[in-house]
């Protein structure tokens, strides 16, 4: 790999360590100002702030499993950003939207499980709700894994629709066309 490409690469590790940040920042504002059941609506009906403690994964699943379960998400964590950074380091430079991905991936999966070893939890805040329905409270570490998954399904659609243009004979008509 070029000097240029390292560059590049610890600039993502760089954003990922500010999404980190800010994800414990806020963690840590929300213990200071809402734990004690205080809840900031921002928008009625729609986007408040109130406290909650998640011992599961994703939507408290899995939360009645003590310190079995905190410790085993914690290595399951653990694994994730380990392949996570494995596979940033295999990527080209010229990837953009993946190493940008991997490095969202990385940053909420580190910030979640720093919450879960050093407080057998995860710190969740953002309460969204719109009229009866109600969405999981969740956190920035939870928004950054959504982002990052969500480039990752992205580009495998514009991959597989690269390849498929790619595999097309010359001056065929796509189909649906």
């Amino acid at each position: 790999m070029t000097k240029g490409g390292f560059l590049w690469k610890f600039a993502y590790l760089a954003v990922a360590g500010g999404v980190f940040l800010i994800d414990q920042s806020s963690k840590a504002w929300a213990v200071s100002r809402l734990r004690l059941g205080d809840q900031i609506t921002l928008i009625p009906g729609l986007l408040n702030f109130a406290y909650a403690e998640n011992t599961g994964v994703a939507f408290s699943m899995l939360d009645d499993h003590g310190n079995t379960g905190r410790w085993g998400l914690s290595v399951i964590a653990g694994v994730a950003a380990t392949l996570v950074v494995y596979f940033f380091w295999r990527t080209p430079r010229a990837d953009d939207r993946i190493l940008g991905a991997l490095a969202l991936l990385l940053a909420g999966i580190i910030g979640n499980v720093t919450d879960r070893i050093r407080l057998g939890f995860v710190i969740d805040f953002i309460d969204v709700q719109f009229g009866s329905w109600h969405y999981p409270t969740f956190n920035v570490a939870d928004m950054s894994i959504v982002i990052g998954a969500g480039l990752l399904i992205i580009d495998m659609f514009l991959l597989k629709k690269k390849q498929q243009a790619e595999t097309r004979p010359v001056g065929s008509v796509p189909e649906g066309n």
